[in-house]
């Protein structure tokens, strides 16, 4: 399974930002399909996700900032980052579980700053 992902870049703070994630595989046949990110130092953290039968969970950190979505008829999850802080600046890497397998894409970088 191979993954897409795109949509970072350089915003300021306060802007607003929409990852995508194309997985190989049918979006109907994924227990889930989450973001992660990892900032320079740190553990990576797991942002957001949107399981198959269309729950998310959410970082308490991105709650009321940031939105998962998916999107069948184009196979792809988007992340749309509202109210973008400094501290989100990290490499966003899009995770997908199938069957009992994980994968991962290849990161994209998002920095926020001025």
């Amino acid at each position: 399974v191979q993954l897409q992902a795109s949509g970072g870049g350089l915003v300021q703070p306060g802007g607003s930002l929409r990852l995508s994630c194309a997985p190989s595989e049918r979006l109907f046949r994924l227990n889930y399909v989450g973001w992660y990110r990892q900032a320079p130092g740190k553990q990576r953290e797991l942002v957001a996700r949107i399981f198959s039968d269309y729950s998310t969970n959410y970082a308490e950190s991105v709650k009321g900032r940031f939105a998962i979505s998916r999107d069948n008829a184009k196979n792809t999850v988007y992340l749309q980052m509202n109210s973008l802080k400094p501290e989100d600046t990290a490499v966003y890497i899009c995770n997908i579980r199938y069957t009992t397998s994980d994968y991962w894409g290849q990161g994209t970088l998002v920095t926020v700053s001025s």
